[in-house]
């Protein structure tokens, strides 16, 4: 009898957790799928050549989506290029250099970034970083690339403070703790015993930590790197308050723009009609990104298992 029952509760825990797991695809599928029927509309009108026109009038019901799909995607190679190396010395500090004592406070400090809200780091953004950026870092960079004619178009135009790269600089730093997490993780899984043999040979900390921990963790690292993007991808207050909100195509890196998420916050809660279902165009585009990101990352992580495969 006893055998019997617990038999049947293996079998219902089994299906149970089966559906828990299918039903992560069933909510996905159910996004998805309100995103078009919501915004057949604009499709309809639109056709494919919604994603390249640089249009967005809601008075005359034209609308492209290239404007925020260009800021989105510029604000968030800006935030990877600037968190990525920065998260990396963090971790490797917090992991290798690091003296005992100050692991677990800087390690708090860094946890804490994650804890703040975006519309706070928005608001400091608005307030504190945008004056000083205008009135000292955008001249700055204006003057110091002004005559060299490869960099001189990309820092250029007026210092208006807010922008695409305050955008991002921003971002950088939301994103920056979220990285460097799971970089410390998956540095603190190397076994020491590799370390210290790479060190007994004679090779230097830079050394162990480029052909030991590197190798090693690369596919922690590439997820952490990948959950950085994300967040980026999908932050919405802290660049509505900085990226400028104008749907104009940037002539630089400083020029104020607009990103699906900015732009959905600012339209959606006053909107109907055909700018409705532009706007729903615009976030089912910003779904299809996250997903695209994601399955090149998955992509990337199989061709290197299979490289090392192959090397082994």
């Amino acid at each position: 009898m006893e055998n019997n029952r617990n038999a049947l509760m293996d079998v219902l825990f089994k299906n149970l957790t089966r559906i828990f797991a299918f039903f992560v695809f069933v909510l996905l599928g159910a996004i998805m799928l309100s995103l078009i029927w919501g915004s057949r509309a604009s499709i309809a009108e639109n056709g494919i050549a919604f994603l390249w026109t640089n249009n967005w009038d809601p008075v005359q019901n034209l609308y492209g989506a290239m404007v925020p799909v260009v800021g989105t995607l510029l604000t968030s190679f800006i935030a990877l290029a600037i968190a990525v190396p920065v998260s990396f010395g963090i971790a490797m500090f917090l992991t290798e250099l690091s003296p005992v004592w100050l692991r677990r406070p800087l390690g708090t400090a860094i946890e804490m970034l994650a804890a703040i809200p975006s519309i706070i780091y928005g608001m400091w953004g608005l307030f504190v970083f945008v004056p000083l950026f205008q009135q000292y870092v955008q001249p700055g960079f204006i003057a110091l690339f002004e005559d060299i004619p490869v960099l001189q178009n990309l820092f250029a135009g007026p210092p208006f403070g807010i922008g695409i790269f305050t955008a991002g600089l921003i971002l950088s730093i939301m994103v920056i703790p979220f990285i460097t997490a799971v970089m410390r993780d998956v540095f603190e899984l190397v076994p020491p015993m590799l370390k210290e043999s790479a060190y007994g040979l004679g090779s230097t900390t830079w050394e162990v930590v480029w052909k030991v921990v590197l190798p090693f963790t690369r596919s922690g690292v590439i997820g952490g790197i990948m959950l950085g993007l994300g967040r980026a991808l999908g932050e919405t207050m802290a660049v509505t308050f900085v990226i400028g909100n104008a749907f104009n195509l940037p002539d630089s890196i400083f020029s104020p723009s607009n990103s699906i998420a900015s732009a959905l916050a600012n339209e959606f809660n006053e909107a109907g009609g055909m700018q409705k279902a532009a706007l729903l165009e615009l976030g089912l585009i910003l779904f299809l990104i996250t997903t695209i990101v994601l399955a090149l990352s998955k992509l990337l992580l199989l061709r290197l298992g299979r490289s090392e495969g192959a090397k082994s």
